[in-house]
């Protein structure tokens, strides 16, 4: 059987996963052949471009047409958060599997409704995915397992950062990126959004509560030219005066997991000289784990249990058959890169529709992460200092 994808989007991510799809067939022994049938774009010419570039049959401009086709299997949805509920829900509804970017949605609201959507779904045999593509990177995969493994024993701390400095210039066009009605939120829904999932991924556990602030620093940015599409495809130029930026640029919040251990979580665009700087590191009584995307082929160990004489960090390179996803690639030692967690992903999901399994992570889990962003907003709206996150609660306190 060929599972034939269309992918609606086709920028940034949009070029990263049809890295993803194009590679995991030649790499991956995968259960099912795969084919990159159509991109969908708002200007023709542009995604006609970027499908010639990257390798898909067709392009199309009108996503539901696309949707409707009886020869697409898998819809993976690249836009502005805006549009992945609306596109998602009809993909699912019309029996398409979904992989959708993070974070899941600009609402809670939207992701509960993504998430219940999913659920009808999989009665029927349809999966949803959501692309926290962080979890294939093999070192972060490594780090799940060496914790449920014990090698830290209890956790007690996790701390988790990501560093970008792409605002820095306050001449900075007003992107989608930095509008509410497109993004939901700013550093904090973007970034953010990662070092939640990353913490829950890794240690097993649920970020239960949290307390934080929230802040604008730039509160005017260029206009451009023209709007940003459904795409989110870049435009040339700048437009006539000033726009405001309704989103945060940066997010500095406590987390407190649900076994009682206490979290630290900075997510900025303002770290100036930080190009995309993820860090986590997760204390335990047994043992310490970090982790750096800058050094995305290794991990620090820190074993408490051994002699006092010989403790100390200790750097693993994962670049050994036996560490997750390896042994498919190259000889230990030769490292991988940013492009192959997509390839990892593209791989876990066609498993995972073959073998009538969810995939991880799934809208549950996106909706999880959405509602400890809506939080955090309401801890700093409100300045309220703790807010709990209750699973069950709409607005998610």
């Amino acid at each position: 059987m060929t599972l034939r994808v269309a992918m609606i989007g086709h920028g940034f991510m949009g070029a990263a996963h049809s890295v993803g799809w194009r590679q995991a067939p030649a790499v991956f022994d995968l259960p099912d052949s795969v084919e990159m049938a159509v991109v969908v774009g708002r200007t023709a010419s542009a995604v006609a471009a970027s499908a010639a570039k990257w390798g898909w049959a067709e392009s199309a401009t009108d996503w539901r047409e696309v949707i409707a086709r009886d020869d697409i299997d898998i819809v993976d949805i690249v836009t502005p958060g805006d549009s992945h509920a609306e596109i998602a829900i009809a993909a699912l509804e019309a029996g398409k599997h979904v992989l959708c970017e993070k974070p899941l949605a600009n609402t809670v609201e939207e992701a509960e409704a993504m998430a219940d959507a999913a659920d009808r779904a999989a009665a029927r045999g349809v999966r949803a995915m959501v692309g926290f593509t962080y979890r294939r990177t093999p070192a972060v995969t490594l780090l799940r397992d060496l914790i449920a493994d014990g090698a830290v024993g209890t956790v007690r701390q996790v701390r988790a950062a990501y560093l970008q400095d792409w605002l820095v210039d306050a001449t900075m066009p007003l992107a989608w990126r930095l509008q509410k009605e497109h993004a939901g939120s700013g550093a904090l829904g973007d970034i953010g959004a990662h070092i939640i999932d990353m913490t829950q991924f890794v240690t097993g556990l649920e970020v239960a509560a949290v307390s934080g602030i929230v802040d604008t620093i730039v509160t005017q940015r260029p206009l451009m030219a023209s709007g940003t599409g459904l795409t989110g495809e870049a435009t040339e130029g700048s437009g006539a005066g000033f726009g405001e930026v309704t989103v945060d640029d940066v997010a500095l919040f406590t987390g407190r997991l649900s076994n009682g251990a206490l979290a630290s979580f900075e997510a900025t665009r303002f770290a100036t000289g930080r190009k995309n700087a993820l860090t986590i590191e997760i204390s335990g009584d047994k043992g310490a784990l970090a982790f750096d995307l800058e050094d995305l082929n290794a991990v620090q160990y820190y074993d408490n249990t051994a002699p006092q004489g010989r403790q100390g960090f200790t750097k693993i390179l994962v670049t050994d058959a036996a560490h997750p996803y390896i042994a498919a690639w190259w000889p230990a030692g030769h490292m991988l890169g940013y492009e192959h967690g997509f390839v990892h992903q593209a791989k876990d999901l066609v498993d995972a529709i073959v073998a009538g399994a969810d995939p991880q992570p799934t809208f549950r889990d996106g909706l999880r992460v959405q509602r400890v962003l809506a939080a955090v907003e309401s801890s700093s709206a409100q300045n309220s200092g703790w807010v709990h996150i209750d699973p069950r609660a709409p607005e998610g306190h």
